[in-house]
């Protein structure tokens, strides 16, 4: 958007038209456009997280995840509906805590309307520029080693682990927002059930 300024063309777009949405995913905090325009409530804002000493990790060339949580809180003032999509979950050692400490703090700060949760699901052609990147024994190929690929073609984490990872998440984020709306991405219906059962 700063290079572009198509906010400013896409949100009056979109405040126009009483039932349309556009939702935006983004990593950035560039947000000082969409404060000044009147969006009505018709653009929603989804930020992709992760907890930010594993963001150091894998996230390159994109602002810190303080940075865009400042950004998200900006825009929730501003009255934008404001989402946030923790993916890929990354089972790093340790990872229960750290994704608790993080979940917590950001649900207590930001309103967020939407959370939504996904593993990797990545195609051979992008496993290998990942590995590529950052070698074939990294946390995520060690966990996707074992795990066919799915129908779609893309190689997950077992779905065992998957659960395991959701289900934990969506039993931290009850505890502090019981209201929250859950989702999951580019998972089945079995998964879905599975993590409202808990």
């Amino acid at each position: 958007d700063p290079l572009t300024a198509y906010s400013t063309i896409l949100v009056p777009f979109f405040a126009r038209h009483a039932f349309a949405r556009q939702v935006i995913l983004t990593k950035s905090a560039a947000v000082e456009r969409l404060l000044r325009l009147d969006h009505r409530g018709r653009t929603i804002l989804s930020w992709s997280l992760n907890p930010p000493d594993i963001a150091e990790q894998f996230e390159t060339n994109v602002p810190p995840v303080e940075a865009r949580i400042e950004a998200m809180r900006s825009v929730a003032e501003a009255g934008y509906p404001v989402r946030a999509v923790l993916m890929p979950l990354i089972p790093v050692s340790d990872w229960e805590k750290k994704y608790d400490e993080f979940l917590r703090s950001l649900l207590s700060r930001v309103p967020v309307g939407r959370l939504t949760f996904g593993g990797i699901c990545s195609y051979s052609n992008a496993r290998k520029l990942m590995e590529h990147k950052l070698g074939r024994k990294n946390v995520i190929s060690r966990h996707i080693a074992d795990a066919k690929i799915t129908a779609d073609g893309r190689a997950r984490y077992a779905r065992s682990l998957r659960l395991r990872m959701y289900t934990h998440l969506a039993r931290v984020a009850r505890e502090v927002r019981p209201d929250l709306e859950l989702a999951v991405c580019l998972e089945d219906q079995a998964v879905w059930k599975a993590i409202n059962a808990e």
